[in-house]
């Protein structure tokens, strides 16, 4: 890689978030860019240049813009194949994918911030709903592939999305005693040194009442 990459990226972003732990994991030094969601800087024209849909995170590596998280994720693990976040077995490779995209497809989206504006007052009520629902049909996933983490007990991709849905979770009050296998898979995770690093409090857009 003859770059820095360049990440733009914002604090409490999920799909950023994903990223950001695969950039620790892997050892690879980045530029942080600061999107401010709720400032609405992602949908200036200037950002907008750098991903039309107006949504962070876009990563810039050799003057190569990429957007959407699972993409880019999928990108840095072949790109940096040092700490490999895919397993060998096929199947197993399925597995870590299929989370990504209950996470990433089915869960995400439907609690993000665009989304539940059109709920009004109602915004922690859907976002509890969509969440909860979703780590149904996870926890049910995972009873089948877990190990120590998400898919066996090696780190994978999958964890990379885990993580920050937890922490969403959290935000609109799910209660996730009813979650016992992503309660475990997640405390085995968030002390990990990528994780942590990765961490919204840890990132220099955090305001300083969240650190």
């Amino acid at each position: 890689m003859s770059s820095k990459p360049v990440l733009y990226s914002y604090f409490r972003s999920s799909c950023s978030w994903r990223v950001r732990i695969v950039l620790a994991y892997k050892e690879v030094d980045y530029d942080y860019k600061p999107i401010h969601l709720l400032k609405q800087e992602q949908v200036s024209d200037e950002y907008k240049k750098l991903n039309p849909m107006g949504q962070v995170p876009a990563l810039i590596i050799n003057n190569n813009t990429m957007t959407q998280s699972i993409s880019i994720m999928e990108y840095l693990e072949e790109a940096y194949p040092q700490k490999p976040m895919l397993p060998k077995d096929f199947f197993l490779r399925a597995k870590v994918r299929e989370v990504c995209e209950v996470i990433g497809s089915g869960i995400q989206p439907l609690q993000n911030l665009s989304v539940l504006q059109s709920y009004g007052d109602k915004k922690m009520e859907r976002g509890h709903f969509y969440i909860n629902n979703g780590f149904i049909a996870l926890e049910q996933l995972l009873a089948g592939c877990a190990g120590k983490y998400s898919v066996g007990d090696e780190v994978t991709l999958a964890d990379c999305c885990l993580v920050p849905q937890v922490y969403n979770a959290n935000r609109f009050k799910v209660d996730m005693t009813q979650f016992p296998i992503i309660t475990r898979v997640h405390e085995a995770l968030v002390n990990l040194e990528a994780f942590k690093a990765a961490h919204p409090s840890n990132q220099p857009d955090c305001p300083e009442d969240l650190k």
